[in-house]
């Protein structure tokens, strides 16, 4: 999907969505990782900051990790929030759920997830699923067991539909990108694994609304429909 962060809905880019998103949290500094000049003299044009990074980097996470070393010291930070910039129906409640569980916890890494819809939802590889080892609610914060792409458990109970959002500690965050990519980081194409394979500890909330990653032309339509179609 070339060009993906400038596509258009309702007149705006969807990075400025994802952006605006984040701001509406009100949760703490919003800083745009990218490595698009396009992207970047959007956010700055609109006041926001942005900053570019290498292009090269192995993940969004080291994205992430390279901004904040850049625009300002990782230190005056509790926690980072990773949000996907293809995520522009992502509601910020989401955004004040998760930093919210990261203030009263002691994980290092904490994201979302979605109930499953249906089987089709297990069986597209597009959509990245979470597996935890207990029954996830709308009340706890549980240790994830897997991420994965293509279903590979045979109870599909406690599996859900992961929400690519992340919060680190800034202690975890920093440990992280001096990992090297793993096996299954890189065969999965999850950068989460990373993690998992250095039994560093993700915790996942459940979300109640469903804010959905766009990997595709089809997935873009669908979203902007829906989008424009609820104004």
């Amino acid at each position: 999907f070339p060009n993906k962060p400038m596509a258009l809905i309702k007149g705006k880019p969807m990075i400025q969505r994802v952006w605006e998103q984040a701001i509406f949290s009100s949760v703490g500094d919003v800083i745009v990782a990218c490595s698009e000049k396009e992207v970047y003299n959007l956010i700055t044009s609109l006041n926001g900051k942005a900053e570019l990074t290498d292009p090269d980097l192995p993940s969004g996470t080291d994205r992430v990790y390279a901004a904040i070393q850049k625009n300002s010291n990782i230190n005056q930070y509790n926690s980072i929030i990773n949000l996907q910039g293809d995520m522009p129906n992502l509601d910020p409640n989401n955004i004040k759920l998760l930093d919210s569980l990261m203030r009263k916890s002691k994980c290092g890494i904490g994201t979302l997830a979605t109930k499953i819809q249906n089987k089709e939802e297990l069986k597209n590889t597009n959509i990245v699923k979470v597996e935890t080892f207990e029954y996830l609610n709308y009340s706890n914060f549980l240790k994830t067991k897997d991420f994965f792409r293509k279903t590979i458990s045979v109870n599909t109970k406690n599996i859900y539909h992961h929400v690519g959002i992340y919060a680190f500690t800034k202690n975890v965050l920093s440990k992280y990108v001096k990992l090297n990519r793993t096996k299954n980081e890189i065969e999965r194409k999850l950068e989460q694994m990373r993690a998992i394979d250095n039994n560093i500890e993700i915790k996942v909330a459940l979300s109640k609304s469903f804010p959905l990653g766009i990997d595709t032309e089809e997935d873009f339509l669908l979203i902007k429909k829906s989008m424009e179609y609820k104004s």
